[in-house]
């Protein structure tokens, strides 16, 4: 992969993993004290091509692999970024990260209010999440609802090149803990990266309308816009909102939208009950109840664990269809034949290995 950081470009067209791999690259370069580890960060595959080069150009004291310690890795992190260095800890897998919770929630979290704001925690956690060939129930979690439950936690979920670029310079650059959330199916997704622009902290309307509000995140993000392509042969106009931060969370565009529209689908990556559509939802009635013609709708995993067999895993992740459906329920209208529409598909997507 070729960096282009350093060419005098100010736009590129960048993947979601070249974005990625540019702000870590810039990070790394602007600060000694920043380094990446975790379990195969220096391997050949890279980490789905996100660390590809890091270890070549910074060496193997600021990128390296681990033991599987999780606990003891992030322990480790903690201490580092007490005294001073910016550690980058990737998980390749979100659940992995539950190895390593009581140091995230009752240690890294903590730190900065016990000690009356003399100690910074600057640790920056990656997590992968999304579907893999058929990973099962303890390779399928998002996760990203339970950590932003606890106060000092800080969760970014960027679902476009442009936000994995600057959300993930935001998150090493912040004095304190940020999980930062990765699709798998998003490495490929391509857009224009602006190394300049400025991270958006807050849930911003990425695509204009005015009958109905979709709001999602990460991948959820995708199928809301392929979900607006198909409405839109029924008149619908729907806005789609994107949530990559969870936490800290501002409800602002949400709440101004559903204002205009009247009504509400949340699609989170993420299973519904006690989650961050939950959350949202909750909010959304107590702001906008008078705007509401319609509850708001809530759409995610299936209440069961990741299944691994390939139909059965079809079934259980949220999709475009779901959304389709949803809405026409809410509006009054008839879904239409779906057969006519190319959907994202599990092979479409994913090539593997994880």
């Amino acid at each position: 992969m070729k960096l282009l950081l350093n060419q005098g470009h100010r736009m590129n067209s960048w993947t979601y993993r070249q974005a990625l791999n540019e702000a870590l690259h810039a990070e790394l370069k602007a600060d000694d004290e920043t380094f990446i580890f975790g379990l195969d960060v220096d391997d050949h595959k890279s980490i789905f091509g996100s660390t590809e080069n890091l270890l070549k150009d910074f060496g193997a004291n600021r990128v390296f692999g681990t033991p599987l310690s999780e606990d003891a890795m992030t322990g480790f992190a903690i201490g580092a970024a007490i005294n001073g260095k910016k550690p980058i800890h990737v998980h390749i897998r979100a659940d992995f990260a539950l190895l390593s919770a009581n140091q995230i929630i009752n240690m890294a979290s903590n730190i900065f209010y016990l000690s009356g704001g003399q100690l910074n925690v600057p640790l920056t956690i990656r997590c992968v999440i999304g579907r893999g060939w058929g990973q099962g129930a303890q390779h399928s979690k998002s996760l990203h609802s339970l950590f932003a439950h606890f106060p000092g936690l800080k969760v970014f979920m960027p679902s476009s090149p442009q936000d994995a670029y600057s959300l993930m310079r935001e998150a090493v650059q912040d004095p304190n803990p940020v999980l930062v959330f990765e699709h798998r199916w998003l490495y490929d997704i391509v857009g224009d990266v602006d190394i300049k622009r400025s991270a958006v902290l807050e849930p911003k309307i990425i695509a204009e309308g005015e009958h109905l509000t979709v709001v999602g995140n990460s991948w959820m993000t995708i199928e809301a816009l392929k979900a607006r392509e198909v409405l839109a042969t029924l008149g619908v106009k729907t806005e789609v909102i994107d949530v990559g931060v969870v936490s800290p969370l501002n409800l602002t565009a949400i709440t101004s939208s559903v204002k205009k529209t009247g009504h509400c689908i949340i699609a989170d990556h993420d299973w519904v009950d006690f989650g961050l559509a939950s959350e949202l939802s909750a909010r959304v009635h107590e702001s906008n109840f008078k705007e509401l013609k319609q509850p708001v709708t809530r759409i995610g995993f299936k209440n069961m664990p990741c299944p691994t067999a390939r139909e059965l895993e079809n079934g259980f992740y949220p999709k475009a269809q779901d959304i389709i459906a949803q809405a026409c329920l809410m509006l009054g209208l008839t879904i239409p034949d779906l057969s006519k529409f190319r959907f994202y598909t599990y092979e479409e997507r994913f090539k593997g290995p994880f």
